[in-house]
């Protein structure tokens, strides 16, 4: 019951940090420094209360689906989504406070530098997604 919710979610999840991942920071990359910046700014506010919901509600939903069926699977999927919380706090959140203190007018190529390391470490909540969905389909079978 729980488990077409759980796979809807993390795809939800997968889809919109490849997407992140794939159009959007090249397209950010594509702008002058300021400019790149003043982006990054608001994206990452809209797409932090979205991504962080969707993992949450993901691992609530595939512990509940591992709860009914004792399937691991669900459990390990579950984790897989939820992992994107502690990587993103103790990994990414460094990069996401100076990025936020730095003022639009002072974007220089240090700045470049962060969004770009954003990037890379974005990727790793991208296959974080890509391996709930997989243990997901892999438990639905």
């Amino acid at each position: 019951m729980f488990g077409e919710l759980t796979l809807v979610v993390a795809a939800l999840f997968t889809g919109a940090a490849i997407y992140v991942s794939w159009a959007e920071q090249p397209a950010r990359l594509e702008l002058d420094n300021q400019a790149m910046l003043a982006e990054w700014k608001p994206s990452y506010a809209r797409g932090l209360l979205m991504q962080a919901s969707l993992a949450v509600i993901g691992f609530v939903l595939g512990t509940l689906e591992w709860l009914v069926t004792g399937q691991w699977l669900w459990l390990a999927g579950a984790v897989a989504l939820v992992a994107n919380w502690p990587f993103t706090l103790f990994v990414i959140m460094p990069v996401n406070k100076k990025l936020e203190a730095t003022p639009i007018e002072s974007a220089d190529e240090n700045t470049r530098a962060l969004v770009e390391r954003w990037g890379r470490l974005h990727s790793v909540r991208s296959a974080l997604g890509a391996l709930s969905v997989g243990l997901f389909l892999w438990a639905s079978i």
